[in-house]
């Protein structure tokens, strides 16, 4: 598995990271054991960064991180959030309050010190206060965290970010499906020496290219219950891409894969690519998806034709179906 430094910090990250969210039963019922099949295995492919959130299962995968890294060496890195839980969005944002849920996410992660706080989607108003970043400076301060960024969900959200100089990450939604933070932010991001972290690589599942108009998802899946962002921003399922539109389009991806390919994995091939880029985090429902996900790091570049197809396939049929905040 190949490193990246990730941002101004001094952590070395994997290339390919582990996405947790599903690990909380947030996509549907999952058994411990094979929480702890996944987390294992990706150990054992040498991935060291685990992204996770307070929110995720109501704390349970910031649980299962905890009684599964603990006692690991080296060390994983463990990435956490904070801003979304239900006492404190969208409004009750404070010193006290920041403070207070880092120390729970300690405790449920048993770490003294958390790696990387990020905060999780607040609201833009929030953001561009710019407080918040003084309450992240202080309990780094004390102790309690190494470095903070902060996960977004639109260009504007990233880039008043990126005026903080001691940021040290920004996890972004970016995939073949939603590329426009090609143009200015990454170029920035790289500039200022943020580390940018994918989420959503492969748009919700969407382009694994094993879905179609049949296919169902637990009535607990956002990728169920959101798809109109009745939940939450439209954007973080499918991309904002109708599923419908998304399985067409992927059957119109089908020709551009390389040989030796899957369809995820030139996706995420294409991702690793950019310089830019520190690390994505898919999320895995089994042992067997870590397997074929960390198995990117090992594949060759695309080639540069192929890139240009992918961001021109982007512009001339993707781009108009993008629904949301972006």
């Amino acid at each position: 598995m190949n490193q990246r430094q990730l941002g101004n910090s001094d952590l070395q990250v994997s290339e390919v990271g582990l996405g947790c969210w599903q690990l909380g039963g947030d996509f549907g019922p999952i058994e411990e054991q094979t929480v702890g099949a996944i987390i294992e295995t990706a150990l054992d492919k040498q991935v060291n960064f685990f992204d996770t959130a307070d929110v995720y299962g109501a704390g349970a995968s910031e649980r299962f991180l905890g009684q599964r890294l603990s006692q690991s060496e080296p060390r994983p890195i463990i990435a956490t959030k904070y801003g979304r839980g239900g006492e404190t969005y969208p409004d009750k944002y404070s010193l006290n309050n920041l403070r207070d849920a880092v120390r729970r996410s300690q405790d449920r992660l048993k770490r003294d010190c958390i790696d990387l706080l990020q905060l999780h989607c607040v609201p833009t108003e929030v953001v561009a206060r710019g407080e918040i970043f003084d309450w992240l400076r202080t309990v780094q301060q004390e102790g309690l965290i190494r470095y903070f960024g902060a996960s977004v969900e639109t260009v504007e959200e990233a880039l008043i970010c990126a005026e903080h100089s001691d940021l040290t990450s920004l996890q972004v939604i970016y995939n073949i499906f939603r590329q426009k933070l090609r143009d200015e932010l990454l170029p920035k991001a790289k500039e200022n020496q943020i580390g940018i972290i994918v989420r959503l690589p492969l748009a919700s599942g969407m382009l694994s290219g094993k879905f179609d108009e049949k296919t169902q998802f637990a009535s607990t899946d956002h990728r169920n219950f959101n798809r109109e962002g009745k939940a939450f921003s439209v954007g973080e399922t499918f991309a904002g891409i109708p599923f419908e539109t998304g399985v067409q389009l992927v059957r119109e991806l089908n020709d551009k894969v390389p040989e030796g390919y899957t369809m995820a994995q030139m996706a995420m091939r294409w991702l690793l690519d950019q310089d830019a880029v520190s690390t994505i985090i898919p999320g895995a429902s089994s042992a067997a998806q870590v397997r074929e996900n960390v198995r990117v790091s090992e594949l060759a570049p695309l080639p540069e034709s192929l890139h240009n197809e992918l961001y021109e396939f982007y512009q001339q049929r993707v781009k108009e179906h993008i629904r949301g905040v972006y």
